[in-house]
């Protein structure tokens, strides 16, 4: 006996939006685990605050433009919203600014556009950049990784730090906190030290920052799984990247004493983070297959040229927003040719 097959026409079902953000929570599981290892409990309670605030922004807007609230919260696209944002601030940033953060992200750069599929920007990138911007030193005050320092927080402490700003008992911000290792890189340079010395300095591991080549590989790991399940495609990851190493390997041949090996810009900071969670949304990317070579490409660009003579450490979120503006255009000027229509000039 045989099955009943429905009639034609046949083609592949569509991902549905919450089964695509799902799988995008799934493979961000890694990255947050070996943060939370390196960095301590403020990470995951970033996380549960970011959740709570973005779902309860996004509730308050629907209801304000009488949209149904539960299909929408239902998308899961302001928890992605929530968790990137978490992953991208320090793990003690204080709670009154997630709540700011999350609040910009879902209510100017997501709801006043539309809602999903309308925002121009990356809504998490985008609420990073108004607090790097508006409150840079609570946004740059990171912990030291484990390896580093000699008083790890408990998750009690890290929750005390978070809702009231209480430190420890006979600690300070000196002893828990330290620069991330393209902000250390920045300043060693800049005090005119060699890389061959600057390599030597207690953060430096072996492909990037102590501990942040961890997270590196963590969220790399996430994207392989993502390209595998094929909720992203692999041209904006692969242009991104391949532009970053070959700029950071041209200035490494240059000038070796000046420019740091191409895997420290791989392995540091948000380079893989953005090149396949960020970079590739759907809504705010470009999608033409040549426009993603070209979106992907440029954003690689950006983030070595800012993170070597601009006034940022790294650059992610500024490149990624600048080819946000970018990629209507770019998609204009890369549409595939219709079969059977050459180009005709009139």
């Amino acid at each position: 006996m045989t099955a009943a097959v429905l009639s034609s026409p046949h083609g592949p079902r569509a991902n549905r939006v919450d089964q695509v953000m799902l799988q995008v929570l799934l493979a961000l599981i890694p990255g947050v685990l070996v943060m939370t290892w390196f960095f301590g409990w403020g990470l995951l309670i970033n996380c549960v605050l970011a959740i709570l605030f973005a779902t309860a922004a996004e509730a308050l807007v629907l209801r304000l433009r009488r949209r149904p609230v539960l299909p929408t919260l239902g998308d899961y696209s302001a928890v992605v919203t929530a968790v990137l944002f978490a992953c991208a601030i320090p793990p003690t940033l204080p709670w009154w600014l997630t709540l700011l953060g999350m609040g910009f992200a879902i209510m100017l750069v997501k709801q006043l556009y539309g809602g999903l599929g309308y925002n121009p920007f990356n809504p998490a990138m985008a609420a990073y950049v108004f607090l790097l911007i508006a409150y840079p030193v609570e946004m740059t005050n990171w912990l030291a990784p484990h390896l580093l320092t000699q008083h790890p927080l408990s998750l009690t402490e890290s929750w005390r730090l978070i809702l009231f700003g209480a430190l420890p008992p006979d600690l300070s911000w000196d002893a828990l906190s330290a620069a991330t290792p393209l902000e250390a890189l920045r300043a060693e340079l800049r005090a005119h030290q060699v890389m061959e010395a600057i390599r030597g300095a207690p953060w430096w591991g072996s492909l990037g920052g102590r501990g942040w080549e961890w997270v590196s590989s963590a969220f790399l790991a996430g994207g392989l799984y993502l390209l595998w399940r094929r909720v992203i495609t692999w041209r904006i990851p692969v242009a991104m990247l391949g532009s970053l190493l070959m700029l950071a390997g041209l200035f490494r041949l240059i000038d070796p004493q000046q420019y740091p090996d191409p895997a420290f810009h791989l392995w540091s900071g948000a380079a893989m983070l953005g090149a396949f969670f960020i970079a590739t949304d759907p809504v705010t990317a470009s999608t033409t297959p040549r426009g993603q070579l070209i979106f992907g490409a440029m954003i690689g660009v950006l983030v070595f040229v800012i993170r070597t003579w601009g006034g940022y450490p790294d650059a992610v979120a500024f490149s990624v927003l600048l080819l946000n503006i970018a990629a209507p255009t770019i998609d204009h000027y890369t549409q595939p040719r219709v079969f059977g229509h050459g180009n005709q000039s009139r």
